[in-house]
């Protein structure tokens, strides 16, 4: 279970060096095979290709609808299979780097059993803007958060 927030940055060239903490995580657990792809254009997920795997299996099993085919639209537009390479960096998908500015600065949030890759300022906006509430965890309720 990845969680938290690790700075990183992504280099003039799109590649991202994935925060040690995580790295470790993600090599013991899953290997160096990475599907990153995002459902706004606003932050890149990195799935580990197993867990994406399970995704898929799971959209093939679900039966067609509009919805369905968005997401894979989505999904796929800005996707692309990637691997960890020696220095622990992963190419970014150009397009989706482009769309969510994810160059520098960026925040590496994890999220349950994928990265989450915001541009940092973006980030900070996006939580100033619209602040978690009480009635937000109400609606989740969740005993004792």
């Amino acid at each position: 279970m990845f969680r938290g927030n690790q700075p990183a940055s992504v280099d003039p060239k799109g590649r991202l060096k994935l925060p040690e903490k995580f790295r470790g995580m993600l090599m013991e657990m899953y290997g160096p095979q990475f599907y990153v792809t995002s459902k706004d254009g606003e932050r890149a997920e990195i799935w580990p290709l197993k867990e994406w795997e399970k995704i898929e299996e799971a959209l093939k099993n679900a039966p067609s609808s509009a919805a369905k085919q968005k997401l894979m639209d989505v999904t796929n537009y800005y996707g692309q299979q990637v691997d960890m390479d020696a220095q622990g960096r992963l190419l970014m998908p150009q397009l989706l780097r482009e769309k969510a500015s994810l160059k520098g600065d960026v925040a590496v949030l994890g999220q349950n059993n994928k990265l989450v890759v915001m541009n940092d300022e973006r980030a900070q906006q996006m939580i100033a803007a619209a602040p978690l509430t009480g009635e937000d965890l109400d609606s989740l309720a969740i005993p004792g958060l």
